[in-house]
């Protein structure tokens, strides 16, 4: 059997990556699986889904330092979401109020974010404490049913006196439009 020179040095190339990507990897140091982690704790098109990590070598700090993170990733999320689905309805429409409408919307948005985050739950929370350091470790997970956030942002968006009734309007077809993928 004949190997040609471009197959030989493929496999030798092929070779020479698979052993460096192996050697990097320890570089790192080892691997970690940190609970909460998979697809349970992922957010969804039915969930926003925050994790949050606390060290303290006071447990109840511990515990402030994750539950703040875990709601900061939610409100990140739910922030970032907010801002695709009005970019979105902004190209589909391309009005002259667009800019306007999502204007309005970022403030609604941020409004929302201020006050609460509607139907929080938390899922879980791990507790550790690591005697040779003297450490606690907590970790928690809290999820949002989007058809709740949604739900919150519309009756806040009618709320808002400042706005159009044409603006209004937009943002909560916007919201519906979300709405309806949620419970999809």
């Amino acid at each position: 059997m004949k190997i040609s020179i471009s197959t030989t040095i493929a496999m030798l190339f092929i070779a020479v990556i698979a052993v460096t990507s192996c050697k990097n990897s320890k570089a790192y140091g080892n691997k970690v699986k940190e609970p909460f982690s998979g697809s349970a704790y992922e957010s969804n098109n039915r969930f926003f889904r925050g994790v949050g990590k606390g060290k303290s070598i006071k447990d109840n700090i511990a515990r402030k330092k994750a539950d703040v993170d875990a709601k900061s990733v939610l409100a990140g999320q739910v922030n970032v979401t907010m801002k695709e689905v009005t970019d979105a309805y902004m190209a589909q429409n391309e009005t002259a109020e667009a800019g306007e409408i999502y204007e309005k919307f970022q403030d609604l948005t941020r409004q929302v974010m201020s006050t609460e985050l509607a139907d929080l739950r938390k899922i879980d929370e791990v507790k550790y404490y690591d005697e040779s350091t003297g450490n606690y470790t907590v970790f928690i997970a809290y999820e949002i049913k989007k058809k709740s956030m949604f739900r919150f942002m519309k009756k806040q968006a009618k709320t808002e006196s400042y706005q159009s009734e044409r603006i209004r309007k937009a943002v909560e077809d916007i919201i519906e439009e979300e709405l309806e993928k949620a419970e999809d």
